[in-house]
């Protein structure tokens, strides 16, 4: 039997109305005559609750029973959804990630799929089961402790079971119904594209758009998986969602294909960084020790053997980061005569693979934000992406004006 995976988000199995809704789509592909994997999320809102419980009750957790405490919402799902499906009739039942069991390194709350044996579900399918109801974000680890996938690991695991049962397709239902030129909430003239290359969402998807987890769109490029993103609320229609594929399945791109912005950005810089071999790798090294996601990077030109090093990392981390550099400067690794934190700045991003055929994107791009009186203080360009950061009060107005610029909503 033709194999398919779909993957239903916390919203779209909020409630046991929803869950209802959600089995019924699953009804529909098994008419089709698929064999299907169903993988859930906790209920909208459960894993918060878990994790607030988690903290209240121990605020120095033991990772180990924090993964124990927080997957737990995704089992209630999965035992759910098999109810459902049995109500109509359906072969189905629930997967623990145990069950599979899917093998995860022992990283607990961001641990990493390292094998999905395919025997035990192929086996229940050859015994007549038509549904396999997997409780995503969850697996197990060498030593035999449960492991969690950390947020938004869910459509990693839809994913990854996509190409581990080699899936003919994977399926994400969510709240929204597709991935957009940019925020439909910021800009109204916002177009749902019909497909989408892999390398052009992993660069939205690490840019700040939330429809699809990064490491989901990462495993799907690397294995060919073909997703599609589509909404659990709206009827079924061969037409519906985005299709995330490889860049030979589209036939003409437009230039920048979307328009991605990231809010809790901040800028740091270190003045008067000696200019000598090693400070870089001291500098930058400190900061990965400290597991700062360090993004944009820009040195000055050096004068007096001195220069001014610039970098941008979430506002979240911005304590955690010059507490870091602080620490190198005491203990005599990095010299500089002062650490400025900028946190009210915004990432605007224009990503498309018509980049790599086509010149003067970065011009209009630039000409664009100076003619709404927008001053860039960050670029960071790569081949399909260019990048800016300016103040925060400007982010919308950059998006729409950026939009109209490229002509998304055509």
């Amino acid at each position: 039997m033709p194999l398919l995976v779909m993957k239903f988000g916390g919203t779209s199995v909020a409630t046991l109305d929803r869950i209802k809704r959600a089995a019924k789509r699953v009804g529909l592909e098994v008419a089709k005559g698929y064999d299907v994997i169903v993988i859930v999320s906790a209920m909208s809102g459960k894993t918060n609750e878990l994790v607030g419980w988690v903290n209240e009750t121990s605020p120095l957790y033991d990772a180990r029973e924090y993964d124990a405490v927080v997957s737990s919402g995704e089992n209630v799902t999965a035992g759910l959804m098999a109810l459902t499906l049995q109500e109509m009739d359906i072969p189905a039942r629930s997967w623990q990630g145990w069950q599979v069991p899917l093998k995860t390194s022992s990283s607990h709350s961001a641990a990493r799929i390292e094998d999905i044996p395919t025997a035990n579900i192929n086996s229940k399918f050859a015994e007549g089961m038509q549904v396999a109801v997997v409780a995503g974000f969850q697996g197990i680890s060498a030593e035999g402790r449960i492991t969690t996938l950390g947020r938004g690991g869910s459509d990693t695991t839809a994913v990854a079971f996509a190409a581990a049962f080699d899936a003919e397709r994977c399926d994400i239902y969510t709240d929204v119904d597709g991935v957009y030129t940019t925020d439909p909430r910021i800009s109204e003239k916002a177009r749902k594209l019909d497909k989408i290359s892999f390398e052009e969402m992993l660069e939205l998807a690490s840019l700040g758009a939330k429809v699809l987890q990064t490491r989901s769109v990462e495993l799907a490029m690397r294995y060919k998986v073909k997703l599609r993103v589509l909404s659990s609320f709206e009827e079924p229609r061969e037409d519906a969602g985005t299709l995330v594929c490889a860049e030979e399945e589209i036939m003409e791109s437009n230039v920048v294909s979307g328009i991605a912005y990231s809010r809790d950005e901040a800028k740091m810089t270190l003045v008067s960084v000696a200019d000598r071999p090693g400070t870089a790798a001291a500098i930058f090294g400190r900061l990965s020790d400290a597991g700062i996601n360090v993004d944009m990077i820009i040195q000055n030109i050096a004068e007096e053997d001195l220069t001014d090093m610039t970098f941008s990392c979430p506002t979240d981390q911005v304590v955690r980061a010059e507490k870091a550099l602080l620490a190198a400067k005491a203990e005599g690794q990095v010299s500089f005569k002062e650490l400025i934190a900028d946190t009210n700045v915004a990432k605007i991003s224009a990503v498309g693979i018509g980049m790599r055929s086509q010149s003067g994107v970065a011009a209009k791009m630039f000409k664009t934000l100076s003619d709404e009186g927008i001053n860039i203080k960050v670029i960071a360009t790569s081949e399909i992406k260019i990048s800016v950061l300016i103040d925060r009060k400007y982010m919308e107005l950059a998006v729409q004006a950026l939009h109209d610029a490229f002509e998304l909503e055509n």
